[in-house]
């Protein structure tokens, strides 16, 4: 093996280790339900962004409030992944 090899395996190495130690998935997934069931559909035939445009009709002040430190609102789906059906 050349010296270029050891330095690939070490790095895969590293990244392999990175990500085992990787901590669980913690975000809330978009449950499947009645008050979301319309959505499913919508992100696979038009996208997620199509379907992120209606999260604040329900999701603000006066419905259901997001925690203090949620991050921006713009990009549900970035984060919050569809339940499985």
């Amino acid at each position: 093996m050349k010296k270029r090899d050891m330095i690939l395996l070490a790095l895969a190495a590293i990244l392999l280790i990175f990500l085992w130690m990787a901590p669980e998935e913690t975000t809330h997934r978009v449950p499947h339900d009645a008050n979301h069931e319309r959505f499913f559909p919508m992100v696979k035939a038009e996208g997620k962004k199509k379907a992120e445009a209606f999260c604040e009709e329900c999701h603000n002040e006066n419905g259901v409030p997001f925690p203090a430190e949620h991050p921006g609102k713009r990009r549900c789906l970035l984060c919050h992944k569809l339940s499985e059906q």
